[in-house]
């Protein structure tokens, strides 16, 4: 990996480590982050400091992928999608950040499919799973899953799934 520091063409990216063969499309708002070999981040994403993205991994356009972010190798992320960080988020107050706040990890294991406008609070998403699109993930999720709705359910399986596709 190596480090990249550079601003054009409103790509913004600070202090991020980028992989080989990383593609970065225009009006991304990149920082402090590490982001693996192949992997394709589409225009207007937002990636937060301390995210780590593992090789292989494709992100569709106005993602916002908050701190405290993990998705390993070979993850796919739909249109719209947005990893939230906290549970119960409160504004800056007198300047300081205030003291309810607290930054809760998401992690996204390998070979997971994310469908666009999927809202995805502080979890683990087992390896293998898929979340249709729309869906709130509020809690974790074991691998080989396919979720859905509002608040996400396991339907059945990813095995289920590929079979009706």
């Amino acid at each position: 990996m190596k480090l990249v520091n550079e601003k054009g063409n409103f790509k913004i990216i600070e202090n991020t480590m980028v992989g080989d063969n990383v593609v970065i499309r225009d009006y991304c708002n990149i920082y402090g982050c590490e982001i693996g070999d192949n992997t394709k981040i589409a225009a207007f994403v937002q990636i937060e400091k301390g995210v780590k993205i593992g090789k292989n991994c494709k992100i569709e356009p106005f993602v916002a992928i908050g701190q405290g972010t993990e998705l390993e190798e070979g993850v796919y992320i739909g249109a719209n999608v947005c990893f939230i960080n906290c549970r119960y988020p409160v504004a800056e107050r007198d300047g300081k950040i205030d003291s309810e706040w607290k930054m809760e990890k998401t992690l996204v294991k390998h070979n997971v499919s994310i469908g666009s406008g999927a809202v995805i609070l502080p979890c683990t998403i087992g390896e293998n799973s898929v979340v249709a699109a729309g869906s709130v993930v509020t809690k974790d999720i074991p691998p080989n899953s396919m979720v859905m709705g509002v608040p996400a359910r396991v339907v059945g399986s990813t095995d289920e799934f590929k079979k009706k596709a």
